[in-house]
């Protein structure tokens, strides 16, 4: 067989090994489904029973959003979606967003259930280079543009927000304006 047609054989068999070993090197433990940790638990609770009726506590929950700048982006007699978003760092965006479902409880419609969760995206300032360099002996290297800036934000994590007092202050807000309401039309 000719040198220069065993080469390209050899590079192919090569890599091949190469592959074969690197896939041996992985880890056999088998992993955790995220599943398996949803223990169901009954103090992790997403959930709180109101004593008003299912437009009323629905209503102390559109309240309870707007009140804390969030944005209300559905809205059904019986369930309420709002965002709000953060800057906690120069790249990093932030972004809750709250779902509430309002169920009737009890007899009579005097009771409901308010279920809430919210869920935490968190997003990156993907840079794009836009600009490059030139060297000139004289003065040194010069950026110049060349084309517009084309950073954007990327996801980087999605999260629901685990039951503690993140959702008692909401509902502690919620209770306070369904206590107004039920002043106000006293």
């Amino acid at each position: 067989m000719h040198p220069k047609t065993l080469l390209p054989s050899l590079r192919w068999a090569l890599t091949a090994a190469v592959l074969a070993l690197a896939g041996g090197c992985n880890s056999t433990a088998p992993k955790v489904k995220v599943y398996q940790d949803e223990g169901f638990e009954s103090s992790e609770t997403f959930s709180r029973l109101f004593d008003a009726s299912v437009d009323l506590t629905c209503e102390a929950a559109r309240r309870a959003l707007l009140s804390q700048g969030y944005v209300v982006s559905m809205l059904k007699p019986d369930a309420i979606n709002g965002t709000k978003s953060f800057q906690p760092e120069g790249d990093v965006h932030v972004q809750i967003e709250f779902h509430v479902v309002c169920a009737a409880d009890g007899n009579g419609g005097k009771l409901a259930t308010a279920y809430v969760s919210a869920l935490q995206d968190r997003y990156a300032l993907k840079k794009s280079p836009n600009s490059a360099s030139v060297g000139v002996s004289a003065i040194g290297s010069v950026s110049i543009p060349f084309m517009s800036s084309d950073d954007s934000l990327v996801k980087v994590a999605s999260e629901t927000i685990p039951a503690g007092p993140f959702y008692d202050r909401f509902f502690t807000l919620m209770h306070r304006y369904l206590r107004e309401q039920a002043t106000s039309t006293e």
